[in-house]
Parts: structure tokens; C-alpha cells; sequence
């Protein structure tokens, strides 16, 4: 331990300081510990939302998606699907029909998109069966005449359907028009299952059918829209797509799950690191008294600086002596509120202490993600924050004139 750490820390627990410079060294430390906890618990609470939303996104859609980038269908897609299940990577793949199309029922029109697929490829890449209620992976009417469908909850509870209720599927491809007006392709459906995901964006707008019924639908004939690829790791589906792309030709694109959804995560990312800065200048401006308390320590202690620097200490080992005590208090306040943070998260990630509104969110409880490199990260920041305000203190300090105080003290 060098001499000026350890003065630095005799004076920071020395029992014979005053009682108000105490009290502004207890009051800089607690505020240093407040604000790292309040940022730990925040960015903790801001990474479980992004990693519910990840993992509902990931559940109901596919690694990767592979279309055209041309036009609209993929041709001859049972060659195409089989070279890319040869790629490095790929676990799975689902052939899709996904297009815009009208629904209605007694009570209601909404707009929606369709997706048509093979139940038992589709659920071998998405986690579809384990949000389907019904948990039946057919779309068998009680009714030939119909074609089964799921839809999303939120859907269902606008068109005021449920199992077994009879809708209508209009495609908007291929419109003809006649002398009554625009006359689109109709089939009519019956509600085989609901499917509640948790996402808005597919419990408002989703509707499943067949593969078949789909291409019938929008008169595709024997095509699809899209190939659906379930990776071996999705945080590297990226590096899958790049290979798919690689394999099958530069008239088809892969797009990943993220890529795909870009600006949501651009935008989960922004708010994050917006927030992050936000508590940052609250944690600087509320940790400011921290000049306050070495300045008047530096005032306190005029005459053991005088001794020492009569001793031949040197100005730059008396400007460390008083940066080691705002390193001390940036670092034993980041300490204790991390602690703190840690302890209160942990016991919210075990216990679900707070409760969620299962009818406005998607999940029941809030939602906690510990980073590691989020804990180090405030931990460094809180350090250096004593660190930078003791600057000033230790520079005063150092300017001192050891034969003055001396003379005076």
C-alpha cells in the first residue's frame, strides 16, 4: 500500500474529523450509492423488456427469412428449400405464403395479413404450437364447406369470433372488376384456433391457414412467398443468412430476425442508451458535492499538508492523497448501490415482486436481465466520477504554501 493511499484512507475513517465534513463524506457516498443502484436497476429492467420482446419475436417468427428480391413468388421452391438445408447452420426449414388480405365477420372488417403454412414445418422453426390455445396443429372444420384458420387473440376479440365462428377471407391480389365494382376472391373459414403470442403487431394482424388454401387464395398457384430457416444459435443467425445467400444465388436475399426487425431494436437500443446518459448527468451533477467535501477537507487538514510537505513530500504525491479520497468515495458508493441494485433485482427476477397488468403488457411480472458488463460498466463510471471530482480539491491542495501554514497553524 502506497503512502498516499494509505493517509487518504486514515483520513477518510479517521474518527476525530469534524462532524459536518463527516457528514458530507457519509452524504457523497450515499449519493454516489443511489445513483449507481437506480442506473443498475434501470438498465437491468430496460435489457429484460428487450429480451421478452426478443424472445416473443423469435417464437413467432423464424431465424431467418428468405424471399426473392425481385418479385413477389419463389418458383420452384422444393429444389431451393433443399439446398438450404444443406447450408452450415440450418436446423429447419418451412415453406410460407405471406400476403395482405381483408377479413370478416358478422361484427366487424379488419384488415390483416395471411400466412399460409404446414402446420407441423411451421411449428419445427417457430415456437407456434406452445401460443396456438387450442394446441391443435390442424386446421380440420367441423364443416367441409370451411376452411380452417387461427387468428390472433386481439383479432378474434375485435371481429367478435371464437372456435368453430364462421369468417370470410377476401384476397387483395389480383382484384377484378365488373360492372358492380372491384370483385376480390372470397373463402369463406371457419375459426379453428386462436393464437395469443403476446406481441401486438401478430395478435392484432395474423391470420394462419393452409399452405394450399393460401395459394388457392391469392392464386399462386404452386409458389411461395417466403422460406422460413430455424438456425443453430439465433444470436449468430446472421452469419447463417450470409452463407444462405452464398449458397443459393444472388436473386434471393436471407434476412435475419434482427435485420428484419431493425427499427424496433434500433429504436429498443436508442432509448437504452438515452436513459443510460440521462441517470449519468443525475448521478455527475448529484455527486458534485463531492468537491465540496475534499475542499473543505483540504481547509481542514492546511496543516498536515504543511507537515508533510515540510517532510519533502512532494506536490504531485499531495494532489494523489486527495484524488485517492474521491477514488475511495466513487468506488465504496458504487460498491454499495451495485449491492444494493443487485440484491433488489435478484429479488424481483426470483420472487416477482412487481406485478405487470396482464392486460396492458405482454407479460405478468417485471422483467429483469443482469449484464455483466452493465455492472462493470457503472462500477468504472462511479470510480472515476470521485476520481474527476477530486481533481480541483488535490491541485488546491498541492498549491499550499508549507511555511505559511506552518507560520499560522
Amino acid at each position: 500500500m502506497s503512502l498516499e493511499f494509505f493517509i487518504a484512507r486514515r483520513y477518510f475513517t479517521s474518527r476525530h474529523r469534524q462532524g459536518f465534513i463527516s457528514f458530507l463524506g457519509f452524504l457523497s457516498i450515499f449519493v454516489v450509492m443511489l445513483s449507481t443502484a437506480s442506473l443498475l436497476i434501470v438498465l437491468s429492467v430496460m435489457n429484460g423488456f428487450e429480451m421478452e420482446v426478443r424472445s416473443r419475436i423469435i417464437g413467432t417468427m423464424a431465424h431467418v427469412l428468405v424471399q426473392h428480391r425481385v418479385v413477389d413468388a419463389i418458383e420452384d421452391w422444393e429444389e431451393l428449400r433443399g439446398q438450404i438445408q444443406k447450408v452450415d447452420g440450418v436446423v429447419a426449414t418451412s415453406p410460407v405464403v405471406i400476403e395482405k388480405a381483408a377479413i370478416s365477420s358478422r361484427s366487424g372488417t379488419d384488415g390483416i395479413l395471411v400466412r399460409g403454412i404446414i402446420p407441423q414445418a411451421e411449428s419445427a422453426v417457430t415456437e407456434i404450437a406452445e401460443y396456438l390455445l387450442t394446441r391443435d396443429l390442424t386446421f380440420e372444420t367441423v364443416d367441409d364447406k370451411y376452411k380452417g384458420v387461427w387468428m390472433g387473440i386481439n383479432l378474434a376479440a375485435r371481429l367478435n369470433v371464437s372456435i368453430n365462428d364462421k369468417v370470410r377471407l377476401y384476397s387483395l391480389k389480383n382484384v377484378e372488376s365488373d360492372l358492380t365494382g372491384f370483385s376480390p376472391k372470397i373463402k369463406p373459414c371457419m375459426v379453428t384456433g386462436i393464437v395469443e403470442t403476446g406481441m401486438s403487431t401478430y395478435d392484432d394482424n395474423f391470420v394462419y391457414i393452409s399452405l394450399e388454401d393460401a395459394q388457392d387464395l391469392f392464386e399462386l398457384g404452386g409458389d411461395i412467398t417466403t422460406i422460413e430457416v430455424k438456425t443453430t444459435n439465433f444470436y449468430n443467425a446472421w452469419v447463417v443468412a450470409e452463407r444462405i445467400e452464398d449458397a443459393i444465388g444472388y436473386q434471393y436475399m436471407a434476412l435475419d430476425w434482427k435485420e428484419h426487425n431493425r427499427n424496433l431494436f434500433s429504436w429498443m437500443t436508442l432509448e437504452k442508451w438515452m436513459m443510460f446518459i440521462v441517470l449519468m448527468l443525475f448521478v455527475i451533477v448529484a455527486a458534485s458535492n463531492i468537491i465540496a467535501l475534499l475542499i473543505m477537507m483540504v481547509l481542514a487538514k492546511r496543516g498536515d499538508i504543511g507537515i508533510l510537505s515540510a517532510f519533502g513530500l512532494s506536490k504531485s504525491r499531495l494532489k494523489k492523497i486527495f484524488a485517492y479520497q474521491g477514488l475511495i468515495i466513487g468506488a465504496f458508493g458504487a460498491i454499495i448501490g451495485e449491492t444494493i441494485g443487485l440484491i433488489l433485482l435478484y429479488t424481483q427476477k426470483k420472487f416477482s415482486i412487481i406485478s405487470l397488468p396482464s392486460d396492458i403488457y405482454f407479460i405478468s411480472a417485471l422483467p429483469v436481465e443482469i449484464r455483466v458488463l452493465d455492472v462493470l460498466l457503472i462500477f468504472i463510471l462511479g470510480s472515476l466520477i470521485g476520481l474527476i471530482f477530486s481533481i480541483y480539491p488535490a491541485r488546491r491542495a498541492a498549491r499550499l504554501d508549507p511555511v505559511e501554514i506552518i507560520r499560522y497553524e
